[in-house]
């Protein structure tokens, strides 16, 4: 029998807990460590790992600095593509991709909250700024190998976005089964799914 809440609520439960453990952390840190700048960071393995404030008014690795109102929208495009992704009945009992939506539905709403001024920051340099309203995302990871690699900061829903398109990538080189095989050549023929 058919239901329209078949994976609905695992799809949700992953994404608000993504969303809501990248949320807190930000807050915690951004707490204790202030703007970025403010006060030094907290070095957890000399050398390799720290958390340092830092925000993002870009996307992926600080491009597209200042494109913030389009990233908000593409996120919003983004969430509403895995909704419909979701909501075909082929997927709702897939739990591998329901994981793998959840963690990134999570990743996107963790930093579009940011992108939108949510958190209700306010910068404190440079001079010209000051005051003003903060639309950026803030991250706090930072990783590095003294040497060889200095990776750009992040935050959790950075990593939950990668752990979701890598998990995504996995599920795709998984041979199709026979119904969905059956479901393919119905659809080649032009038949309803």
């Amino acid at each position: 029998m058919w239901n329209p809440l078949r994976g609905w609520p695992l799809f949700a439960w992953i994404a608000a807990t993504a969303a809501m453990v990248d949320l807190v952390t930000k807050t915690a840190i951004f707490d204790r460590l202030g703007m970025p700048g403010i006060r030094r960071g907290i070095v957890l393995v000399p050398g390799m790992l720290s958390l340092e404030t830092n925000l993002n008014e870009g996307a992926l690795f600080g491009m597209g600095q200042g494109l913030g109102m389009l990233f908000s929208l593409i996120s919003g495009l983004a969430i509403a593509g895995i909704a419909y992704v979701v909501s075909r009945p082929s997927n709702r009992d897939d739990i591998g991709m329901i994981l793998a939506l959840g963690l990134i539905a999570g990743g996107i709403v963790g930093n579009l909250y940011d992108r939108l001024g949510l958190p209700h920051l306010v910068w404190h340099a440079p001079l010209g700024r000051v005051g003003q309203p903060v639309y950026a995302v803030r991250d706090w990871i930072h990783f590095r190998l003294e040497g060889l690699i200095d990776w750009p900061i992040f935050n959790l829903a950075d990593t939950w976005l990668v752990i979701g398109a890598g998990l995504l990538f996995l599920l795709s080189l998984r041979p199709a089964t026979d119904g969905e095989n059956a479901a393919g050549a119905r659809s080649a023929r032009g038949e309803n799914v």
